[in-house]
Formats: C-alpha cells, sequence, structure tokens
C-alpha cells in the first residue's frame, strides 16, 4: 500500500497516546456527486463480480497483518510479500519479534523502502503490545493508532481485515478512484473516508475499500486508466475516459 500514510513511516516520539483526531465528516457540500441509486449499484457490481476480496498483504494473524501493513507504508504489497514470507516463519508473534532483534529485523527487510525507521517501529510496537496489551493486538482504534509507526491508514486496514469492521482505509488507489468516479469530492484523505463512510450502503461497507483499492490498482490505474473493461464505466463521472 503506497503513501498516504506517512506517518507508518516514521517512529513516533514516544510511546504514549497521541492526540486522537476525531473523524469529521462533510455538513456543507454533499459527499457524493453521484444518486444514491448509482452508489448502491457501483458497489452491487463490485459484490457481484468479486464477493470476497482480500488483502494482497499476505499474513497470518492480526499481529502479523499489522506487521505487514507498518511495512507496506510507500511500498508495494508485493515487495512486502516477499520479504515478510520468510520473516513471519520465524517472527509470527510480538514476543518472538522481539527476541529475533531490530538488527536481525532490519535485515530481513532490507528490500523494503524506509526499512530502518520500519524495523525500529516493528520492535517498538512489538513491546508496546507485549507490556501494554498482553500481547495480542487491540480492536481499539485509539489503542491501534498510539502503537508506534501506525497511523489512521494502518489502524482501519487492521479493524477492517483482522476484525471485520466496516472501515475505510484511504490509500492512493481509493482516493484516485473516489474521486475520478464521484464517490467522493474530498481533497485529503480523511475527507473521502468521511465521505465514502457516509455514502457506502452499510451492506457492502465492510468489503468497500478492498473493492475500491483493488479497482484502482488493476482497472483504475493512474496514468491510463482501463475503462474499456470497466464494470462500472457507465456511472463513473469521471470526463477523460480513455477509449
Amino acid at each position: 500500500m503506497k503513501r498516504l500514510d506517512r506517518a507508518s513511516a516514521r517512529p513516533k516520539a514516544a510511546l504514549g497516546k497521541p492526540p486522537h483526531k476525531k473523524l469529521k465528516r462533510p455538513s456543507q457540500k454533499r459527499a457524493s456527486r453521484l444518486s444514491e441509486a448509482a452508489i448502491t449499484e457501483i458497489f452491487r457490481r463490485f459484490s457481484a463480480a468479486d464477493p470476497d476480496p482480500k488483502s494482497e498483504l499476505e499474513y497470518k494473524n492480526p499481529f502479523t497483518l499489522l506487521v505487514a501493513v507498518v511495512l507496506s507504508a510507500q511500498a508495494t504489497d508485493a515487495g512486502v510479500n516477499k520479504a515478510t514470507r520468510s520473516l513471519f516463519k520465524v517472527a509470527d508473534s510480538p514476543e518472538k519479534m522481539l527476541r529475533l532483534g531490530e538488527d536481525k529485523l532490519r535485515d530481513a527487510i532490507k528490500t523494503i523502502g524506509l526499512y530502518r525507521n520500519k524495523a525500529r517501529n516493528v520492535i517498538l510496537l512489538s513491546r508496546q503490545l507485549v507490556d501494554e496489551h498482553h500481547g495480542k493486538v487491540p480492536r481499539e482504534r485509539e489503542a491501534l493508532e498510539a502503537l508506534a509507526g501506525v497511523g489512521r491508514k494502518t489502524a482501519n486496514v487492521v479493524l477492517n481485515v483482522a476484525f471485520g469492521q466496516p472501515t475505510m482505509a484511504v490509500d492512493t488507489h481509493v482516493f484516485r478512484v473516489a474521486n475520478r468516479t464521484g464517490l467522493s469530492n474530498g481533497k485529503t484523505p480523511l475527507a473521502v473516508e468521511a465521505d465514502l463512510l457516509r455514502v457506502v450502503p452499510a451492506r457492502y461497507a465492510v468489503h468497500a475499500h478492498h473493492w475500491l483499492i483493488l479497482h484502482g490498482r488493476y482497472v483504475c490505474k493512474a496514468r491510463k486508466p482501463d475503462c474499456p473493461v470497466c464494470l462500472i464505466r457507465d456511472l463513473c463521472l469521471y470526463d477523460a475516459k480513455t477509449l
């Protein structure tokens, strides 16, 4: 998962809980330029095409998912998976990660961008999980965002994928697709998240961010969207559709 969660690539200055940002929902402008019927149809089609979408990050349990998402900041899922396949064989819990140590962890993930800071964060968050959460990944947003290297997007992914909560993780793909299609008018990831949480029908909320990520990654690509094969092209409000 790339960009838009720069906090995940930096260690926090302290291990205490940071100020928690409440999500402000848009109040003046409509959250979406699309009609409610069009939005429902978009997600109906996504659901019909892929009823049970999965994260492309490889993981074994909530802890390895958390580590993988922290490592994925400003990196690709494929690149993270390549590094973590061997890592998670020896360190699939906070306790094992601490025993592995920062030096060996750094060597294991050195093919990933910003690996030095990420290794430090993973060791710090592993220590926090052991000391403050009995080695378990918390299910609460504030507790997750208090962990080293965990930003809002990372917390959203863990809450959704590990615990089935209907969160909206806005990465570069979700941001692009939401604005191109008319699902959102948001100028920031937080604004897009608020828009999508408002307009996505409840029955599609759990899988919505995966559908949008995968659509942006493989169809609605940044440089040249593949509009001819897009299953929502007749509903999308993007003016510069490709032929």
